[in-house]
């Protein structure tokens, strides 16, 4: 490559347009610094830096919405920037600012180094924004990679649990798995799509736009079908879709809460940013939809009934609500697959994906605090007497747990109803049929736990009383966090407001 050559590329690397990911890995620096330079008894403001950090960070990216690269491809084609991905980045930074508040609750409770769960947290933070702008296949590895190994360290974060250290290991081995499927299935696109042989080939394979013109090109290909598939699956396995959600319960119940959570949001919302930028309407995929819609009907289908039918015979309740994140995924599915036929597809899986988080914080908010010092045995029964004893975080969970199950007039509602009003659209009657079996399942294990907070349960005198772990006391923040959640689910049930406005969407 010349000299004018690598000036010609250097000049399309706007950095400013990653600037809010930049702040993100200089913040997660200071962090380090900070704790070197710091006495130990300044140390306990550093979490308070890496929120403020967040908070700043999401209210500049909010405040610079529309910024002049909006539309626009940058770094030669790596990162593609759209409102989605601006939309996705708030969804990150929201998710990482919440699941801060939580570690804040969870790691009191820990012998355990506090500042680089922060650190790893704000590093995985922006990968899953750059990931969600991908608009190249090395772009999405990489970005991929860097978060899923983040990941893996805070699952297996509580190192004197073998609970945290042995999601660690089942994480990395599937997470291993499923990232040697995802790279062999770009690397037979890539090699098939560079074919001289074949009408349209380029060299330029790995970019999402030139990929889609190749296989308009070349309709029903065998080599690029598999390599299709592959990539799928690559991706089923971070969702946690049907059949490679095996790793689930096991990982959401050894993994720090806080952990746990932001798996459960911000992992499953990568996932479907990169699910939306393939097989999305200008997705590198949409000249396969034929293949591609299919599979994704199936395995929606699939992920519904198996998560909320797993889910039924749980009583820790990590492991209950990772399978009805399960089920989560399908629902979300179906509005991927509604996309070719029904144009609010697009906006109902936004939506869904933002009260998806309000209502799984909510829920995780209320955990966090009742868990004991063992984070992984977290039982229904650790919530008898809630109501009684703390009625703020018994009607908390309430609220969260009705947004989740779909009841009106909560947030969760209005989500599940415009994925169903797409699929209808759409005129995929049979998948809207198990969609709507699947919400009545839900309601059985959901209403189970409410009930286990509010109601008594008779224990004969033989038996022992459940021995639960003593509660954590409600700080006033996260007290007035939790409240906002709660009530920002039912504002949504009522006014969907600029989130709405998605439904136009085109």
């Amino acid at each position: 490559m010349n000299l004018e050559a690598v000036k010609l590329a250097a000049a399309d690397n706007v950095w400013t347009a990653i600037f809010p990911e930049l702040m993100l890995g200089c913040l997660a620096l200071l962090l380090l610094v900070l704790e070197i330079v710091l006495p130990k008894r300044l140390h306990a403001i550093i979490p308070d830096v890496a929120s403020a950090g967040l908070l700043g960070t999401l209210i500049g990216l909010c405040l610079n919405w529309n910024s002049a690269t909006l539309g626009t491809t940058t770094f030669n084609g790596l990162i593609q920037h759209n409102v989605a991905g601006q939309v996705m980045r708030a969804f990150f930074l929201l998710s990482a600012l919440l699941a801060s508040m939580l570690a804040r609750v969870t790691l009191a409770k820990q012998p355990m180094p506090k500042i680089e769960f922060y650190h790893i947290l704000l590093v995985v933070t922006g990968a899953m924004m750059l990931l969600a702008q991908s608009n190249h296949f090395v772009m999405l590895f990489v970005a991929l990679e860097t978060l899923t190994i983040g990941l893996y360290i805070l699952v297996s974060y509580f190192r004197t649990s073998t609970a945290s250290l042995e999601a660690g290991l089942k994480y990395l081995l599937m997470g291993a798995l499923s990232s040697g499927m995802l790279l062999f299935g770009i690397v037979l696109l890539y090699g098939v799509a560079g074919n001289p042989l074949l009408p349209g080939h380029t060299a330029q394979a790995m970019n999402y736009t030139e990929l889609a013109r190749f296989l308009t090109a070349n309709p029903n290909h065998f080599v690029a079908s598999l390599g299709i598939v592959l990539v799928l699956a690559g991706v089923a396995f971070k969702i946690g879709a049907f059949p490679f959600q095996i790793w689930v319960p096991d990982v959401y119940q050894g993994a720090p809460t806080p952990v746990t959570a932001f798996l459960a949001v911000a992992s499953k919302g990568a996932g479907f940013a990169v699910l939306l930028g393939l097989c999305g309407p200008a997705g590198a995929f949409a000249p396969y939809a034929a293949l591609t819609n299919p599979i994704l009907m199936v395995m929606a289908a699939a992920t519904i009934l198996f998560g909320n039918i797993a889910a039924l015979t749980q009583h820790n309740v990590k492991r209950l609500i990772g399978l009805s994140g399960v089920s989560h995924a399908g629902f979300l599915l179906l509005g991927v697959v509604a996309l070719k036929d029904a144009p609010m597809a697009m906006g109902a899986i936004y939506f869904y994906l933002f009260a998806y988080l309000i209502a799984s914080f909510t829920v995780f908010g209320v955990m966090a605090h009742v868990a004991g010092a063992d984070d992984a045995d977290q039982e229904l029964d650790h919530y008898a007497g809630l109501a009684k004893e703390n009625p703020f975080l018994a009607t908390i969970l309430a609220v969260g747990l009705g947004s989740l199950a779909g009841i009106p007039p909560l947030a969760g509602f209005m989500g599940k109803f415009f994925i169903f009003v797409s699929v209808f659209q759409a005129g995929h009657g049979t998948s809207l049929a198990i969609a709507i079996v699947g919400v009545v399942i839900s309601i059985y294990y959901y209403f189970g736990w409410i009930k286990a907070a509010f109601f008594e349960t008779w224990v004969p005198a033989a038996d022992a009383a459940p021995v639960r772990p003593a509660r954590a006391p409600v700080s006033l923040v996260t007290a007035v966090t939790l409240g906002a959640l709660a009530l920002a689910s039912i504002v949504l049930g009522f006014y969907q407001g600029p989130l709405g406005q998605w439904l136009s969407m085109r």
